[in-house]
């Protein structure tokens, strides 16, 4: 079986998407397309799968912050709008890292660069942020990294 890297799978899912009316599948993988090409644009260069997963997640990390704003204007029809779209991008990530699988990851990086506190966090990002590869948000990585720190 051939490999699909996601560039391929977003494009592939928009002529789907075009083929059985999907709007809302069609629309935001779209604009997940369009971001794409403007960072590429932007940086003159074309994205790795890491640059692309980190991409994506960004652009559920708006949705989900525009989903509390719907919440909390009480748009019910902008809550169903976001939600419907988290989904779709969700598809294109790969599966979330259990919470355990990370802080073991963390503490290895810990050990490795010999972090003991708190101003050691950088350190330790760089290490943990290319083995973590788009499988957890970079919030929930700084704030496990930070609470491994702080111990």
């Amino acid at each position: 079986m051939i490999r699909m890297d996601t560039k391929a799978k977003l494009n592939e899912a928009v002529k789907e998407a075009m083929k059985s009316g999907d709007e809302v599948r069609k629309r935001t993988v779209r604009m997940v397309l369009a971001a794409v090409k403007q960072q590429e644009v932007d940086k003159q260069t074309t994205l790795d799968e890491a640059a692309l997963m980190a991409l994506i997640q960004k652009e559920v990390k708006n949705r989900r912050e525009a989903l509390e704003e719907a919440k909390k204007a009480s748009r019910d029809d902008l809550v169903a709008e976001n939600e419907s779209e988290i989904k779709v991008l969700e598809e294109f990530l790969p599966k979330a890292m259990p919470a355990e699988e990370l802080r073991a990851l963390v503490q290895a990086a810990i050990a490795e660069v010999g972090a003991a506190a708190p101003s050691d966090m950088g350190k330790v990002m760089k290490v943990v942020m290319p083995r973590v590869a788009g499988r957890a948000p970079n919030d929930m990585i700084s704030a496990t990294v930070k609470e491994l720190l702080t111990k």
